[in-house]
């Protein structure tokens, strides 16, 4: 078997990779969120599994967690710059899963 030690696809996938985790950054790569405006939008993930998510996010270094710290609670969610690099790779998958869906619907 191959040693994937130092593999860059396997490392960009550590950080990209998960059934939530694409969705959660094509969304941000738009805008940023209110943790309840991600939660909404987002209404199939569980509170608990998208808060999971956006911490693996952050400690990966390409999301940000703004806190107000105001009552009632206000936090934001953006990409960092860092996390801003991941704009292309985000758009092409987009666009590949575009072209998959079209070729399922023939």
């Amino acid at each position: 078997m191959e040693d994937q030690a130092g593999c860059p696809i396997k490392a960009a996938v550590g950080v990209i990779g998960g059934k939530w985790k694409t969705g959660i950054l094509y969304r941000l790569a738009k805008r940023t969120y209110r943790f309840g405006e991600l939660n909404r939008e987002m209404s199939w993930i569980s509170e608990k599994v998208l808060i999971r998510q956006l911490r693996e996010l952050q400690d990966a270094g390409v999301v940000e967690r703004r806190d107000f710290r105001e009552v009632p609670p206000k936090v934001e969610y953006s990409l960092t710059e860092y996390g801003m690099s991941l704009e292309p790779l985000l758009e092409h998958i987009a666009e590949w899963g575009r072209k998959h869906l079209s070729r399922e619907t023939r």
